[in-house]
């Protein structure tokens, strides 16, 4: 058995999703408890058994180009989750299972399903605040039980950057990209290349070889420690503009208890402005304290008040999301939310670029 001393140590946080279910008798995907890791160690491309490594740990076979050797230590969660299930609670349990482990670990990786792993990766991204190492949301179309799995790849790629990269960010890897994880969206729910950054360019790449754009990446935090603290305010709403739409439903998205939404407008932010109903329903909210952040319903842009149509939603009081994902435009709304600071100071963090989720 070979001995290392040059290793550097990553956590992996297994939450469920596709990349650990197997069929059930009725061949639906489900999670199944602790059959990953026995995979894994099983599997001589995911573990060299030959290195001696600390108990509890698995060993990344060594990587071209790399001096170090990536160590990698499983929590896996009681009860695995499909992503479809994810809650505010979930995104601070990770959070905080980062924070209670930071300083025994170089980096660390979250294995999630697919559908609300953008919500995740931006999610964290506000709540680790000074995060000094790379956190790598990641998982994949096909489970890693099946021969054409992509789960592999995107694990073991995940594995290099967190253990091998100063990359101070929560980042997703997917399909051979690293993608700054509060710019990530699901573009594609039949393809292995599922997730983009449509605003933003890539932070690096794996082909033949891994190249990271660092000028790209976002400094550290100096000095300052990781900081997981407050709560995550869970009365947010999404509220796209469609023709025609029921007033209703525009009240009810805008009712007590909600305190924040997030508007999905046309183009470049516009809403109807000859409909004087919608705009008394969106100035109400906003003297009332709601923090209405207003998005383009396009996959790439930015909201801009250039036509009568969009300035109008500024003239309320309604702020502009700039390029922000509506992923990243929610869960921001419940990070700063759940803060306990007064509301003027919450509206200006809802406009300063915090985590890079805005194009500066």
């Amino acid at each position: 058995m070979s001995k290392c001393l040059n290793f550097k140590r990553v956590l992996v946080i297994y939450t469920g999703g596709t990349i650990g279910m197997t069929p059930n008798d009725n061949g639906v995907l489900v999670p199944e408890p602790k059959a990953f890791e026995r995979f894994i160690r099983k599997d001589v491309s995911l573990h060299d058994p030959s290195l001696q490594v600390p108990d509890g740990f698995l060993a990344l076979p060594l990587v071209k180009d790399q001096s170090v050797r990536v160590i990698y230590q499983f929590i896996e969660y009681d009860p695995l989750l499909d992503s479809s299930n994810m809650a505010g609670k979930d995104w601070k349990r990770i959070a905080q299972d980062i924070g209670r482990t930071y300083d025994l670990f170089d980096g660390f990786v979250v294995l999630h399903g697919t559908d609300t792993l953008a919500y995740t990766s931006s999610a964290l991204s506000f709540f680790l605040e000074n995060l000094d190492k790379p956190v790598v949301v990641t998982g994949s179309m096909i489970p890693i039980y099946e021969t054409r799995t992509d789960g592999r790849n995107n694990f073991v790629s995940s594995l290099i950057i967190s253990g091998c990269y100063k990359i101070p960010e929560v980042c997703v890897v997917f399909a051979n990209k690293l993608l700054r994880g509060n710019r990530t969206v699901k573009v594609n729910c039949n393809s292995l290349d599922a997730f983009d950054s449509p605003n933003a360019p890539l932070l690096g790449t794996f082909e033949g070889d891994i190249i990271i754009n660092n000028f790209l990446v976002r400094p550290g935090p100096g000095a300052r420690p990781l900081a997981v603290t407050g709560e995550f305010q869970m009365n947010v709403a999404s509220l796209r503009i469609t023709p025609d739409m029921s007033l209703d439903l525009i009240r009810s998205a805008l009712a007590e208890p909600i305190m924040g939404v997030v508007l999905e407008s046309y183009g470049s932010g516009n809403i109807p402005s000859n409909w004087s109903e919608i705009t008394s329903l969106l100035r109400s909210a906003v003297n009332r304290g709601v923090i209405i952040v207003n998005c383009t319903q396009c996959l790439a842009g930015s909201v801009a008040a250039i036509y009568d149509a969009g300035a109008v939603l500024s003239d309320l009081g309604v702020l502009s999301g700039s390029d922000m994902t509506s992923e990243a435009a929610y869960t921001k709304l419940a990070y700063v939310l759940g803060t306990d600071l007064p509301h003027h100071n919450k509206i200006e963090l809802m406009k300063m670029n915090l985590r890079g989720e805005i194009t500066a």
